[in-house]
């Protein structure tokens, strides 16, 4: 009876100690397997999870820092080309003071100088140049104080016969300047001319006129 049960005892130890060398195997099968799917889950270069994917992988980055931005020249260059408030202020004021220049200068031009005495004066100098004696100037002198009492402004109501010579259009005296509608020594040039290619002399120009009322 005591080999018997010595002999049971051994058998039901048996299975015992087969079971334990099982789940033993088991347990480390599972360590195993779970120690190989750490390994792989870990970053090859082994600094964690702090590392970016591959973007060639698909992955998106996370953490990982990107480049620092750099200082551009352009930048730099536009900063510094700024103007300042005073340079502003101080461009303003010469521009408003050269359009203001220009606005005086403009009103000068646009009125006529009406100055009969200086008219005749300087008609009186320019006869010798075209061969015209004293006797000339005397005719001119009668001609244009009937046509306009030498006044650069005159304007014929009627017609609109503009100036000392009575230029008809007037823009036509722009051939002597372009100051025809201001200028008395330009209108005088101008009446000259017309009178010497027309009539020959101010004395045929004021007989004609004479006889027609106009020359």
């Amino acid at each position: 009876m005591r080999a018997a049960a010595g002999i049971q005892l051994v058998n039901l130890a048996g299975p015992l100690v087969a079971n334990d060398a099982a789940g033993s195997g088991e347990a480390a099968k599972d360590e195993a397997s779970n120690d190989a799917a750490a390994e792989a889950a870990r970053p090859e270069d082994g600094r964690g999870g702090d590392i970016a994917p591959d973007p060639a992988a698909g992955g998106a980055a996370t953490n990982a820092p990107g480049p620092e931005p750099e200082a551009g020249a352009e930048g730099e260059l536009s900063v510094m080309a700024m103007p300042t408030a005073e340079e502003e202020q101080r461009k303003a004021a010469a521009e408003a003071q050269a359009q203001q220049a220009a606005q005086e200068a403009a009103a000068r031009a646009a009125v006529p100088v009406d100055d009969p005495a200086a008219a005749k004066a300087y008609a009186a100098s320019a006869l010798p140049a075209r061969g015209w004696d004293a006797s000339q100037l005397t005719c001119l002198d009668k001609l244009w104080t009937k046509e306009s009492e030498w006044l650069t402004s005159a304007v014929n109501p009627s017609s609109g016969a503009y100036g000392i010579a009575q230029s008809l259009p007037a823009g036509k005296m722009a051939l002597s300047g372009d100051d025809w509608n201001v200028n008395y020594q330009t209108q005088i040039n101008w009446g000259l001319e017309y009178i010497s290619s027309r009539y020959g002399t101010p004395c045929s120009a004021l007989t004609f006129h004479y006889a027609n009322n106009w020359y």
